[in-house]
């Protein structure tokens, strides 16, 4: 009888590089290595840094700029942590230092999380309201949207950082407590004040 030699699925899956294997070709001099890993994190790296610069071209610059900072740090990476914390971590400081550097010369920098220019990522709409909704609970619902993003663009920055990583990039607090750089303690804090700030906030429409 035949022997059916066709990997199945299990085996097809594992026969994809993981990150540790890649950094450590890539720190063996495999640029290759190092171009998938770019390849498989660019669109979150590029979301990331989207979130603290409303200009495309400048969020695209930074996560080229994150990368080539990775590349050159490579070598000082332990895997003590994921990859993708380690990147994360590198990403949100180069975005934080555009920042200083942008209000140094007089521009007005905030998260990317509202404000109705087309990079804007909007809010899921519940699926009842899409059906069924009338014009004033869709508006209703636009304000509400609006008044979020509002208050999230006025947190303090360790504040909007930490609820961006944790909602809008679904991180968890262990690996928030890496990339930013302090304990988990702290991380479960800046979200829970973060949190509050922006129900206060939204809580006058929530009552009307």
């Amino acid at each position: 009888m035949a022997t059916d030699t066709t990997p199945s699925v299990t085996e097809q899956a594992t026969d994809q590089p993981t990150d540790q294997q890649l950094v450590l070709r890539a720190q063996q001099g495999d640029r290759r290595a190092f171009d998938l890993l770019v390849l498989k994190y660019q669109h979150r790296v590029l979301r990331l840094v989207g979130r603290f610069v409303r200009d495309q071209d400048q969020a695209f610059d930074l996560a080229q700029e994150a990368f080539i900072k990775a590349y050159r740090a490579l070598g000082n990476f332990r895997g003590e942590s994921a990859f993708y914390t380690w990147l994360y971590r590198i990403a949100v400081n180069t975005a934080k230092i555009q920042l200083v550097a942008d209000a140094r010369g007089g521009y007005s920098v905030s998260l990317n999380s509202g404000g109705g220019d087309e990079s804007d990522e909007a809010l899921p709409e519940p699926e009842a309201l899409r059906d069924h909704a009338s014009p004033e609970d869709m508006a209703a619902t636009q304000e509400l949207e609006a008044e979020i993003r509002a208050a999230i663009r006025a947190l303090p920055e360790d504040l909007r950082t930490a609820l961006t990583l944790r909602e809008m990039e679904g991180l968890s607090y262990e690996e928030i407590a890496v990339v930013m750089n302090c304990p988990i303690g702290t991380v479960r804090s800046r979200i829970f004040r973060a949190r509050e700030s922006v129900e206060e906030r939204i809580k006058p429409l929530l009552d009307s």
